[in-house]
């Protein structure tokens, strides 16, 4: 498919959602300077909104639909709650601009499909947020991987154990719901989840079961998955938002046949165990790869959008396109699917 690089010029970047994520968007947009121009912000919280287009000494919007329609900017960003970014989406190719959206990219399968149908029709980019990927740490486990370090990947645990109080989805309408949010799985988790496939590859099957245990919210605070890759491997992921009194852990561990890893900190930010058969020459990187962090974001966001800005001049290909985002929330349907059914759901979910 041929898309229009942008050449001899700034791109023109449009965030909409001033809320908990934009402030990551906004220095990675600074730390892009060169490459990028942010022209525009938009959010309904007029308030906010004027601030944040007097700080950025951008054009501000209180409509989205007028924004797309009006806005000379070649893409727009959308850290607007999860269960808008199908239609926003939509509107935005429609209107030939290419589309970042931050995780989940939405909380229904049939969403997510229409949303990379139609930037592929209107031929612009579709990007989704996986900044995790780009943590030293999990860059390090990557190339371990595609070593084939481990040899034979027997088993993988996944572990999310933070907080968020009732405070936390009381702060807006949307947060905690099916339709706009999705739960521990979807939101907090979705970054773990996108591990299983990127990491480890294709999932076969999925159990699930979930839990509202102690917020007074719609969707799950606590769930577990069990995962079988078409390998053979087997896994689970053990999410909790209820965990005392801080956040505690976002971890993967990875036990192969010839090596055991496990990166852990509060978000994966710390290389714990790294144990192989055969040495390499880069396992005297790791103190360097660990980080401290107080923020489960970390720090990919700049890096991500350096892979955009390249793609976008037509010197990259996208490392998280629409349908690489496609193969995570697969798995997260899935996990909602078997939970409400009492069930095993294998992949595919359509052929």
């Amino acid at each position: 498919m041929l898309y229009q690089n942008i050449k001899n010029r700034k791109i023109k970047v449009a965030l909409v959602g001033c809320g908990r994520i934009a402030g990551k968007h906004f220095e990675a947009i600074a730390a892009h300077s060169e490459d990028l121009e942010l022209v525009a912000v938009c959010d309904d919280n007029l308030e906010t909104l004027e601030a944040y287009a007097r700080k950025y000494q951008a054009r501000p919007y209180g409509s989205y639909a007028r924004l797309v329609a009006e806005c000379d900017c070649d893409m727009v960003i959308l850290c607007t709650p999860s269960g808008l970014h199908s239609q926003q989406t939509i509107e935005a190719a429609r209107h030939r601009k290419h589309v970042m959206s931050e995780k989940p990219m939405a909380t229904r399968w049939k969403d997510g499909l229409a949303m990379v149908q139609a930037c592929d029709e209107a031929r612009v980019r579709l990007f989704i947020v996986k900044q995790n990927r780009r943590n030293a740490t999990i860059q390090l486990l990557k190339r371990a991987i595609d070593e084939k370090r481990f040899g034979r990947i027997y088993m993988v645990q996944v572990n999310v154990f933070w907080t968020r109080p009732q405070a936390y989805y009381d702060s807006a309408k949307w947060r905690g719901t099916w339709e706009m949010d999705g739960g521990a799985f979807m939101n907090q988790a979705s970054h773990y989840i996108d591990l299983l496939d990127w990491l480890i590859g294709p999932v076969a099957d999925v159990q699930a079961m979930t839990g509202s245990l102690a917020r007074d919210i719609e969707v799950e605070d606590s769930g577990v998955i069990n995962v079988r890759w078409r390998t053979g491997a087997l896994g689970s992921v053990a999410v909790s938002m209820l965990t005392y009194p801080k956040n505690l852990e976002g971890s993967i561990t990875i036990i192969g046949e010839k090596g055991t890893a496990r990166i852990g900190g509060v978000a994966v930010n710390e290389v714990q165990l790294w144990d192989f058969a055969e040495p390499r020459d880069y396992d005297a990187d790791l103190s360097s790869a660990s980080y401290e962090t107080t923020s489960v974001y970390g720090f990919g966001h700049p890096l991500y959008y350096k892979n955009v800005v390249d793609t976008l001049r037509g010197n990259a290909e996208p490392e998280t396109d629409g349908r690489e985002g496609l193969k995570s929330l697969e798995v997260l349907i899935a996990a909602y699917i078997s939970a409400r059914d009492r069930r095993t759901i294998s992949l595919p979910l359509e052929y």
